[in-house]
């Protein structure tokens, strides 16, 4: 595999954080890259019907040239359900800045998951 090859990203797990204030909840995607130790994420919705109407650029395979959008609704089937309160989602927020590791990480998910919307 090339440098080329190495810099693209090819989700392996997405995931959509709940953040729950008190007056609204706050939706955010995550998508991780395992084999890569990559990580990309996008934020700013209200609503889950916005989030599910909004498509993300995504490679076909890691040795193609071509991209594809693939809308959240398909992702959204196989997506882990985080919720969290503000403390959890800071905790969240920490963990995607620092150095990547798959340990941390897999608590993480393991610790919050609730795979059911």
């Amino acid at each position: 595999m090339n440098r080329r090859q190495r810099q693209k990203m090819i989700p392996s797990t997405w995931i959509i954080a709940i953040k729950q204030t008190e007056a609204r909840k706050y939706y955010v995607l995550y998508a991780i890259d395992w084999k890569r130790g990559a990580r990309l994420s996008w934020e700013g919705w209200n609503n889950l019907a916005d989030l599910l109407q909004f498509h993300i650029p995504i490679k076909r395979k890691t040795g193609g040239s071509k991209s594809s959008f693939q809308p959240p609704a398909k992702i959204a089937k196989k997506a882990l359900y985080l919720h969290l309160d503000e403390t959890q989602y800071g905790e969240l927020e920490q963990l995607f800045y620092q150095p990547f590791s798959k340990k941390q990480w897999r608590s993480f998910i393991e610790v919050h998951s609730n795979n059911h919307m």
